[in-house]
C-alpha cells in the first residue's frame, strides 16, 4: 500500500522541476493529485505522462498571485474530491539575484506575489476544509535562500514562508493539521538553465556564493520530492513547523 494511499494533494507549480517530481512520486504512493499552473501547455502534458504510469492526476489553470484564483483551486478540488488532505505550496520563480540597489519595486512585488502570496492564499482557503476534517498536511517549499543567500526579493519572500510555516504550525499544534517546509539548496530545473539566468544580477550572485558550499553536490528535484513526501506522509505526524533543509550542506558553509 502506498503512503498516500486515497489522500487528496493539491501542488502547486506541479507541471515542472520540484513539482513534478513531487505530483509524479505523490501518485505513485497512491495520492489523488491536483497541480496548479498558469501554463496551460505544460499542465496537460504532466497529466499525460503521470497518467501513462498509472497515476490519478488533474490540473487546473490558475494565476496563484490572485486571491479568487486560489480560492478556485480549492473550490475546484473540493467539488471534484469533496476532502483535502495535502497542500504542497510549490509555485515560485526565481529571484535572479538582485540586490536592493538594483531591485525593481515591479520586480519586489512580482516575486513575493508569486513566491510568497500564494503560499498565504492557498493555505488560508485549504485550511478552512482541513479544519472541518480535523486533519491535514501543508508543506511549503522554501529555500536555502531564505538565510539571505539570494536576491533582496526572493530571501524576503522565502524568510516570510518560513515565518508562515512557525506560525500556521502553532495555530494548530493541538490538532492533527500540520505544516512544515523544505528549504531546496541549488537543485537542477528550469528556473535556474544557462539561458534562464542570463538575467541574473550575477556580481551580487558571487557575493551571496562566497557564503555557501557551492563545492558539494547538487540536490535533484526527486531529493526534494522525497522530502517534502515525508511531511506529507503519516510519517512525520508527530512533526510541525519545521524547515527542513535539502541541499548536501551546501548552506553549512
Amino acid at each position: 500500500m502506498g503512503r498516500l494511499e486515497n489522500k487528496v494533494a493539491i501542488v502547486t507549480g506541479g507541471n515542472s522541476g520540484i513539482g513534478r517530481a513531487t505530483a509524479a512520486l505523490f501518485c505513485k504512493e497512491g495520492a489523488k493529485v491536483v497541480i496548479v499552473s498558469r501554463r496551460e501547455s505544460e499542465n496537460r502534458k504532466t497529466v499525460e505522462e503521470v497518467t501513462r504510469q498509472g497515476g490519478e492526476i488533474m490540473a487546473i489553470q490558475a494565476d496563484l498571485k490572485v486571491m479568487a484564483d486560489c480560492k478556485k483551486v480549492i473550490d475546484e478540488t473540493i467539488k471534484k474530491y469533496g476532502q483535502i488532505h495535502i497542500l504542497v505550496n510549490n509555485a515560485g520563480i526565481a529571484d535572479k539575484h538582485m540586490s536592493i540597489t538594483k531591485c525593481t519595486e515591479e520586480w519586489y512585488d512580482e516575486v513575493c506575489k508569486i513566491d510568497q502570496y500564494s503560499v498565504y492564499y492557498m493555505s488560508k482557503y485549504a485550511l478552512a476544509h482541513m479544519e472541518k476534517a480535523g486533519q491535514g498536511s501543508i508543506v511549503n517549499v522554501s529555500s536555502i535562500g531564505s538565510q539571505g543567500v539570494a536576491g533582496i526579493s526572493y530571501s524576503a519572500a522565502k524568510a516570510a514562508v518560513n515565518a508562515m510555516t512557525k506560525n500556521i504550525a502553532i495555530q494548530f499544534a493541538a490538532t492533527a493539521i500540520r505544516c512544515n517546509a523544505v528549504a531546496p539548496g541549488p537543485t537542477p530545473t528550469a528556473l535556474n538553465t544557462p539561458e534562464a539566468m542570463q538575467g541574473f544580477d550575477m556580481e551580487f550572485a558571487g557575493v551571496t556564493a562566497r557564503h555557501l558550499d557551492l563545492t558539494v553536490p547538487e540536490a535533484q528535484a526527486e531529493d526534494q520530492a522525497e522530502a517534502i513526501l515525508f511531511f506529507a506522509s503519516d510519517a512525520s505526524k508527530a512533526i510541525t513547523g519545521q524547515i527542513l533543509y535539502v541541499d548536501h550542506g551546501t548552506s553549512l558553509y
